[in-house]
């Protein structure tokens, strides 16, 4: 494991003054990049050849009409993603006083072992942490968020145990970070889904092996988008939102009668497409801050330093009685891929302005570099 003292090493050798924000081509590089920039920080995004054109073309700094447009300085081209922990590339980031932002396409496309014993680029938040989205090792999300004491829904350890509306959470086949939902209410349905799934190679008896079974709730689902900084020693809620799914959202728009008919053609698919800012009601938010401060606190004493920076408890609200509750499904332990949050109105009531999870990073970066405390809020 690459040790703080090492980190801290590549940091004596940075100038503040000309620090850069980078991050992986993919995922939420516009909204990172977009929010340094609002701080007046340079950018780098590291692509891979073929994915480049979005932020080499349309999205790099350049002058239009007398002014400056984009959000990208300068872009390192790869043949693959991974190949970020090249030593050549790492140097190239290095010189250029880089602090890497990870989201989630950094950690299915980079090996877990490379970003925690090679990639020697300082990264903004923990990367011991990283792994723990990942449901098939011990001490997972799953596992931190019963440490927490916050309700997640029942997990079965068999599909024999099936007794009520279960998702079924399995990789592809072929896009093995991409997970193939399918729903059942008990065994036999389980079986007969699964087969149909494995005939048509969609997935494979093996990822139904190490399927998650988790028992599927009925209630308004939610992302609460958080921002712990050490600086600070606070919790901010940056704001809530919702997923859009393909085909589900599609299949969800007709009536009932009709989703029955394509059904038969057709298999829904939960694959995430984008998000929707959504607002929450008042009365619900001293739990979730309380969820996500109970969350930050036990991140620190089973991965520590723990969470630093942006991360997500995705779930659904519950209808009582008494009163509505919330659980929570899923966590992102990175930037959640949700620009759509600048647009709810929780951080302009904090900082008298909106801010993205982005532009909140910048901030924190800045204001660490002002208070020569940039070791505190990277690994």
């Amino acid at each position: 494991m690459i040790t703080h003292q090492q980190i801290s090493g590549v940091i004596s050798r940075y100038h503040p003054e000309e620090i850069t924000i980078g991050t992986l081509g993919s995922h939420s590089t516009l909204d990172i990049c977009k929010g340094a920039k609002d701080e007046d920080i340079q950018t780098v995004a590291v692509c891979q050849k073929g994915r480049e054109e979005p932020y080499e073309r349309y999205y790099h700094i350049r002058k239009s009409f007398g002014r400056i447009c984009g959000v990208i300085d300068k872009t390192i081209i790869l043949d693959k993603f991974q190949d970020i922990l090249n030593e050549n590339v790492q140097k190239q980031l290095i010189s250029m006083n880089t602090i890497f932002v990870p989201h989630r396409s950094f950690s299915v496309y980079v090996p877990y072992d490379g970003i925690e014993n090679r990639f020697l680029v300082p990264i903004l938040g923990s990367r011991n942490l990283l792994r723990a989205e990942e449901r098939n090792i011990k001490k997972n999300q799953q596992f931190l968020l019963e440490k927490a004491s916050i309700r997640t829904p029942h997990q079965f350890k068999d599909y024999t145990e099936i007794d009520r509306l279960t998702v079924v959470k399995v990789n592809e086949s072929k896009r093995r970070y991409e997970r193939a939902f399918f729903y059942a209410t008990n065994p036999k349905e389980f079986e007969a889904r699964s087969i149909a799934l494995i005939k048509k190679g969609i997935i494979t008896q093996e990822a139904v092996d190490k399927a998650v079974l988790e028992e599927f709730i009925v209630g308004a689902q939610y992302n609460f988008n958080f921002f712990y900084s050490p600086l600070l020693g606070e919790l901010e809620l940056l704001g809530t939102d919702a997923r859009r799914q393909t085909n589900l959202d599609g299949l969800l728009r007709l009536p009932a009668d009709e989703q029955l008919k394509v059904l038969e053609h057709i298999k829904a698919q939960n694959i995430e497409v984008g998000h929707f800012a959504t607002t929450i009601r008042e009365s619900l938010l001293e739990n979730i801050f309380k969820l996500g401060e109970r969350f930050v606190e036990i991140t620190k004493s089973e991965y520590p330093p723990g969470i630093i920076g942006p991360f997500a408890l995705q779930g659904a609200i519950i209808p009582g009685p008494p009163k509505e509750d919330i659980a929570i499904f899923d966590v992102s332990l990175r930037v959640p891929g949700s620009p759509g949050t600048k647009f709810t109105h929780y951080t302009e009531c904090n900082w008298g302005y909106p801010v993205s999870t982005g532009r909140r990073i910048a901030m924190e970066v800045k204001e660490a570099i002002k208070q020569d405390r940039l070791e505190e809020i990277i690994t």
